[in-house]
């Protein structure tokens, strides 16, 4: 085949973009269009929110500490430690911030980005690990209560309500996007929750006597933990194990791409998520004999980032061969030298299996 035939050949892309990350994933060795566009979060405004609120945090959570020792209060210690993991979720996000900033260089491709990813799955792993403890503590307790203080419980809890309330407020601030904030975001959302359920649970001792009423706040707020760790660690994993991102079809994608004319057939398709809010996409797109591949290529670029959003593009496109207007899947003829091992369905234009 003809050198013009490849569209990896044509390197015109528009003024302005960059070639910070090179997205050729599958190895076709295509270079896709990098749109002018921000990755990650914005470093300066996000870092001052995060660390405001991780003073202060950090300063409700010694106090606690001290006060839930003195009453002998689990649904305390357990916001305690909850706020523990608090701190220790916003100071990875601060840390993956400054990793992800960096630009790509030697083997780092792409840099350090998904280091937010790994945030991320830090703060849903030690959220579902203390919510076990937790657990194991409340049922314990629930069987043999000890005397608790439920005057002390319920003002350091509305005391509680207040600082997290703030730092919730902080956090809401920054750019919500990255899953390392969002992770941060959860911490303190659920560490909202359980300050209200053990404020509850002090009124209850305080005007009843009921002191099993510390243990089922606690069992309350584990429920909680377990939810929101599970969604951290859920979406960290489908971004590690490279799964297309959860709101895109990739066969849907497929089909649209074979749908623009003179496209004949797309396979090899991938698409997976650099890191949080920045998607990227590799396919082998085969057209008619007489169709442009260039032109081809910057169609496909525009119409993935105007209805998908993902400006991480990496299009092998040739012209098809006559062998492969007859034979079924690429790889299978040994005329065909476009892929040997081809990956996925393969997208045609009219009904097809995918």
């Amino acid at each position: 085949m003809s050198g013009h035939d490849h569209a990896h050949d044509d390197h015109g892309h528009a003024a302005g973009r960059d070639h910070d990350d090179h997205d050729d994933h599958s190895g076709h060795g295509g270079h896709g269009g990098h749109g002018g566009h921000s990755h990650g979060v914005s470093a300066d405004a996000d870092r001052r929110w995060l660390a405001i609120a991780l003073g202060l945090i950090g300063a409700f959570m010694a106090v606690e500490v001290v006060i839930g020792i003195v009453a002998q209060s689990l649904a305390l210690i357990s916001d305690a430690a909850h706020m523990l993991t608090d701190a220790v979720s916003i100071v990875l996000a601060l840390i993956a911030m400054r990793l992800a900033a960096r630009p790509a260089r030697g083997g780092f491709t792409y840099g350090l980005k998904r280091a937010e990813i790994l945030s991320a799955q830090a703060n849903g792993l030690t959220l579902l690990l203390l919510a076990v403890w937790l657990a194991y503590e409340a049922v314990r307790r629930l069987v043999d209560p000890p005397p608790v203080a439920g005057g002390l419980v319920l003002v350091t809890a509305l005391a509680g309500i207040v600082v997290n309330v703030a730092a919730a407020w902080c956090i809401s601030r920054a750019n919500r996007s990255s899953l390392a904030v969002e992770g941060a975001y959860q911490h303190i959302l659920n560490d909202l929750f359980a300050f209200i359920g053990t404020a509850v649970a002090g009124l209850i001792v305080l005007t009843t006597g009921f002191v099993q009423a510390d243990a089922i706040a606690t069992l309350v707020v584990v429920v909680l933990m377990v939810k929101a760790g599970y969604g951290l660690v859920r979406e960290s994993g489908r971004i590690f194990l490279e799964a297309a991102p959860a709101h895109m079809d990739p066969d849907a994608v497929g089909d649209r791409l074979v749908g623009h004319p003179p496209v004949t057939e797309v396979h090899d398709l991938h698409i997976w998520t650099i890191t949080s809010g920045q998607a990227a996409l590799s396919a082998h797109v085969l057209v008619e004999p007489a169709g442009d591949c260039h032109a081809v290529r910057r169609d496909l670029e525009r119409l993935l980032e105007k209805e998908y959003g993902v400006t991480h593009t990496t299009l092998q496109v040739d012209h098809v061969q006559d062998a492969l207007l007859t034979v079924g899947r690429p790889g299978q003829d040994p005329a065909d030298p476009h892929c040997a091992d081809a990956h996925g369905p393969v997208h045609r234009q009219g009904p097809h299996d995918h």
